[in-house]
């Protein structure tokens, strides 16, 4: 495949505007949520008027860009979220698929109120049954090994557990709000297939085109602060490691996979179906099994 991996620096409404009429698939964004970020060229504090017109602005094109079968997943915080279902539902007449939860562990610390640990998503699709969704690619594995069960996994639902990028992580970029990756892994995997166009109007750092870059996706990234455009271009040519975060259930084994044989192909399935994507996790959840149920090193995959 000729991969095609775009990085534009401008505005979001005038760059979306040049893009043709459904010639994407997906759209996964991270805009501002308008408040008060220093996004460097653009400061997150706009009016409210001006912001859901600035919001309304660009959903509108985010939708003429769409194919008919697209989707688009939206980052949102709590302040203005309700307004943009509002638009996208009411105004755009987009079809609600799902709210998602993005719940992490650690966040803002607040003595009066209770401290925020949670990120919403929300998930529209341009036509109300036909849109690309593989449940097989973001299954999450089972508790238990069931004849009934489907191995391959099961719905991973709509609370998702995700760290931060702490400033710790090796991966960390200089940018105020980077998403984990291992959440647009999901987001790309569900509602795209290999060779599909995503767009990413708000990009950051890089996250979109990151992924899209590893699961073999084209994607265009749309900045207007030329520094983030620069740290993505630069994140696009380093080595590859695996994703800087994972669904923690991703390294969960059934715990009662007694028969040796059941054991063994299992164990090579739950590499494919949930952590190609993350080599290391893999290889320390090999050594681990194999440590566990007495065998020797190198004979699973011999």
């Amino acid at each position: 495949m000729d991969q095609k991996l775009i990085t534009i620096c401008g505005d979001a409404v005038e760059e979306i505007k040049k893009i043709p009429e459904k010639t994407i698939t997906l759209i996964a964004t991270d805009p501002p949520y308008n408040l008060n970020k220093d996004y460097g060229d653009y400061q997150d504090n706009l009016s409210f008027n001006e912001y859901l017109d600035f919001s309304r602005k660009w959903l509108t094109q985010a939708k003429r860009v769409l194919k008919d079968d697209g989707s688009i997943y939206l980052f949102m915080g709590v302040k203005y979220i309700s307004y943009i279902y509002v638009i996208l539902e009411q105004e755009l007449k987009l079809h609600f698929n799902s709210w998602i939860t993005w719940f992490y562990t650690q966040g803002i610390g607040k003595t009066k109120g209770f401290s925020p640990r949670h990120d919403d998503i929300l998930f529209f699709t341009k036509h109300p049954k036909n849109y690309i969704f593989n449940l097989d690619e973001v299954r999450v594995p089972q508790k238990f090994y069931r004849s009934i069960n489907n191995m391959r996994g099961a719905n991973p639902g709509n609370v998702w557990q995700f760290s931060h990028v702490h400033y710790c992580n090796g991966n960390r970029y200089s940018h105020p709000t980077q998403k984990p990756e291992g959440i647009f892994e999901r987001i790309i995997l569900a509602s795209s297939n290999e060779g599909d166009v995503i767009l990413d109007p708000f990009v950051g750092s890089g996250t979109a085109l990151r992924v899209c870059q590893q699961l073999n996706r084209n994607c265009i990234g749309v900045d207007i602060n030329p520094y983030y455009i620069e740290i993505a271009k630069k994140r696009l040519s380093e080595p590859f490691y695996g994703f800087d975060s994972l669904d923690e259930r991703m390294k969960r084994l059934p715990a009662d996979l007694n028969d040796l044989n059941l054991r063994e192909e299992y164990i090579k399935n739950h590499v494919n179906w949930f952590l190609k994507n993350n080599p290391k996790t893999a290889d320390n959840l090999i050594k681990e099994f194999e440590k566990k149920h007495s065998l020797k090193q190198g004979n699973l995959f011999a």
